[in-house]
């Protein structure tokens, strides 16, 4: 966006020609302008965001809000390193005249927030779906422990998927054909921020729709009957917000993921403006997927709008959170089986009655 050589490629001159041929931004400054609002706008959402959850987390004790807030994160990283320090920083303010291993290395830090922001979802829906379609199962495997553990599995390999990143081009600047380094990283960027993602999406969402529907119609029929069908209404709830964060990111990502693909087999980001004008748009679209999920947490959860409400008028969490499920099982068996043996031993201890004795000879 700004007349600079491309740090990527130390010791070179730019070839006059190129420069002249180099495609230029129709965007002008509206890029900074929009990048510096959204990142007033979304830190601080993000940030309210992250103290809601973290609430609604220990009061309920529910591995839901731990994926949520692992997601939080992971945008407010995103917004933080590509955002502020590669676009702000880098490239608006000191117009790329960094050092190349800083470049590098805030390119790699880029990639692997990134890729945590968009694989935080991934166990939040193999969680629902493990609600919906295995309810006994997911009652014993579904935690806040295994949650942070699965978080954290998920956190470590989206940072070494960043690694290999390291030696991405500037499509911007570099005016060179792409060659099989750039294709090899091209295909595994698409693949990990975009197919592979989408592909679990869809199928895990349509196997959800699918029970939902079955639950419905059997609804239906056990209403005709006569008989009554107990079906969990905050399910719906939870199932509507996750596929709503699916569904936009799906939309948002897709017009980056189609000119990536076509600056990589077609025209060049350099070289052609449209393409450049292209890419500029669809890396906004998607940079606003970063700042969005607040509002949609709002629209959707009742609990989470309370919470936020909570946080705004600086009022104190439960000063004794509910503890979780598994814990209360115990309680409530541990004090069911002692009012059971209370009652064997009255029975043992209080006489017959005469007319009962009666009976029982």
């Amino acid at each position: 966006m700004i007349d600079w050589h491309n740090g990527t490629s130390p010791g070179q001159q730019v070839d006059e020609n190129s420069a002249q041929e180099r495609s230029e931004c129709v965007l002008a400054y509206i890029p900074v302008v929009y990048y510096s609002t959204l990142l007033c706008v979304g830190v601080p959402v993000n940030i309210l965001t992250l103290v809601a959850l973290y609430r609604l987390a220990v009061r309920t004790q529910k591995a839901l809000y731990v994926y949520l807030l692992a997601l939080t994160g992971s945008d407010i990283l995103s917004q933080l390193f590509i955002i502020f320090v590669g676009f702000l920083l880098e490239t608006a303010v000191f117009h790329r005249d960094v050092p190349v291993l800083l470049l590098r290395s805030v390119s790699m830090m880029e990639f692997s927030a990134n890729h945590a922001s968009i694989w935080a979802t991934v166990p939040l829906t193999v969680d629902r779906y493990v609600a919906l379609c295995h309810p006994l199962l997911h009652r014993q495997i579904s935690y806040p422990a295994r949650a942070r553990r699965i978080i954290a599995v998920v956190l470590t390999l989206a940072l070494a998927s960043g690694v290999p990143f390291f030696w991405w081009s500037d499509m911007w600047r570099v005016s060179r054909a792409p060659n099989s380094l750039d294709t090899a990283l091209i295909w595994t960027h698409v693949t990990i921020i975009y197919f592979l993602p989408c592909c679990i999406f869809l199928v895990l969402n349509s196997l959800i729709i699918l029970r939902l529907r079955k639950r419905q119609r059997q609804q239906m029929c056990q209403d005709e009957s006569g008989q009554q069908l107990a079906v969990p209404s905050k399910l719906g709830k939870t199932t509507a917000m996750l596929l709503a964060v699916t569904s936009v990111f799906a939309v948002l990502w897709a017009p980056r993921t189609g000119v990536v693909l076509y600056h990589l087999y077609v025209s060049s980001v350099h070289n052609d403006w449209r393409v450049h004008l292209a890419y500029d748009l669809a890396n906004m679209l998607a940079m606003l997927n970063t700042a969005v999920n607040f509002f949609l947490y709002c629209f959707v959860s009742k609990p989470f709008r309370g919470a936020v409400r909570d946080v705004l008028l600086f009022r104190g969490a439960p000063l004794h959170p509910r503890h979780p499920l598994h814990y209360q099982r115990n309680a409530t068996n541990a004090s069911t089986s002692s009012i059971s043996s209370s009652k064997r031993s009255q029975r043992e201890v209080t006489p017959l009655s005469p007319k009962r004795a009666d009976i029982k000879i």
